[in-house]
């Protein structure tokens, strides 16, 4: 079960509005989204919660880049609103680095055989690959688990990294109970 809300900062205060993201299919969506929900640029957070699982938060100040944080980046990887918040540049990968090796992949073939040779490779293959130290296979193109993104990216509106850190369940109340917008909030809710 996944909620979302934008949360909107105005001079009178914070104001909410739950929102669908059955049509958000990139950040840049999401970004979009959030500005329109902006008063004259102030800031905007986004919130996405998986619950039990996962919540994201967005953050857009006018025109400039969207910040991010992710409490789980595993269990958003498995989440279709997750994907959309792990970005290349979050993942500290090179942008469309992946698109890149997809095709390059399709265009050799993964296990570099004919499409009418049989797979010849052993099953016990004992080649040494990119392995670490704990003897273990490292991809490169692995999603790292734990928290992910901006940590300071709610300092200023009152929730140290610290603490940000610390969130699991009901995450998004204890923000919102933080930004001192909680009753906004659960309005939404």
């Amino acid at each position: 079960m996944y909620f979302a809300a934008l949360l909107a900062r105005t001079e009178d205060g914070w104001e909410a509005s739950d929102t669908e993201l059955d049509d958000v299919e990139t950040l840049s969506d999401l970004t979009d989204l959030a500005r329109e929900a902006s008063v004259d640029e102030d800031t905007v957070l986004v919130f996405i919660e998986q619950e039990d699982a996962w919540f994201g938060v967005v953050r857009v100040d006018g025109e400039d880049d969207p910040r991010i944080f992710v409490s789980d980046a595993t269990a958003a990887a498995r989440s279709s609103y997750g994907e959309i918040l792990l970005t290349d540049e979050l993942l500290g990968r090179e942008p469309g680095a992946e698109d890149t090796i997809a095709a390059l992949e399709e265009l050799v073939g993964l296990d570099e055989t004919e499409d009418d040779d049989p797979d010849t490779t052993p099953d016990n293959d004992t080649t040494d690959h990119d392995d670490n130290d704990d003897g273990l296979d490292t991809d490169a193109d692995a999603v790292p688990s734990g928290p992910l993104g901006d940590t300071r990216l709610l300092a200023d509106l009152g929730l140290p990294e610290a603490e940000l850190l610390l969130l699991r369940t009901d995450a998004l109340v204890e923000i919102a109970d933080a930004l001192g917008a909680a009753e906004v909030l659960e309005t939404v809710r």
